[in-house]
């Protein structure tokens, strides 16, 4: 992608995470949740300003100048390591790191829905979800990413809040429900 089209989509992710530190200090938030998205924040703008230093050494075609129309993406799920932030913690399964891989796809995505009317992107998988409700949500803003802003649930705390529910509950560890000759054979098994 572009220079400038990865630009505007980390100033998107830094807007949004600004605009949800100051939700969360209206609403009060814990200060572990408020310094978690100040830390990915700073990790935002890192990233920008690494990007701003870069220089092209050689002309090179970037995706848009390519003419493609149309991607199709085998194996999809393993794209699902999408930048996200929320002011939830600790609930299994939400992790706020990112994959390149995942933004550059996220990026082609936007750019192919923009061209083609929302038309430009199929995706492949035998597993679309296997952790967590996260990764339906990272599905959607790769494929439905307009249908969620019509809705006001591009940011996951609201798609969470329409289609989720938190629970509390204790996980059980597997390895204390066998005793110790049990836990030491099959540690030499595994």
């Amino acid at each position: 992608m572009s220079i400038e089209r990865q630009q505007q989509l980390i100033e998107k992710q830094i807007a949004d995470i600004i605009a949800g530190i100051a939700q969360a200090k209206r609403d009060k938030a814990e200060n572990f949740t408020i310094k978690q998205m100040e830390k990915t924040r700073r990790g935002l703008e890192s990233k920008l300003e690494k990007l701003n230093s870069q220089t092209r050494k050689d002309d090179v075609i970037n995706f848009e100048q390519l003419g493609i129309d149309k991607i199709f993406v085998d194996e999809a799920h393993n794209y699902k390591n999408l930048f996200l932030y929320t002011k939830m913690n600790n609930v299994g399964g939400i992790s706020q790191t990112d994959a390149q891989k995942s933004s550059d796809l996220y990026m082609k995505c936007r750019y192919m829905d923009e061209i083609t009317d929302g038309r430009g992107v199929v995706f492949a998988t035998g597993t679309p979800v296997s952790n967590s409700m996260v990764e339906l949500y990272t599905m959607q803003r790769y494929l439905q990413y307009n249908d969620l802003r019509k809705m006001g649930l591009e940011h996951f705390d609201n798609w969470a809040s329409i289609f989720g529910e938190t629970v509390t509950a204790m996980e059980l560890n597997v390895m204390k429900m066998f005793d110790r000759k049990n836990k030491a054979e099959y540690q030499k098994v595994a």
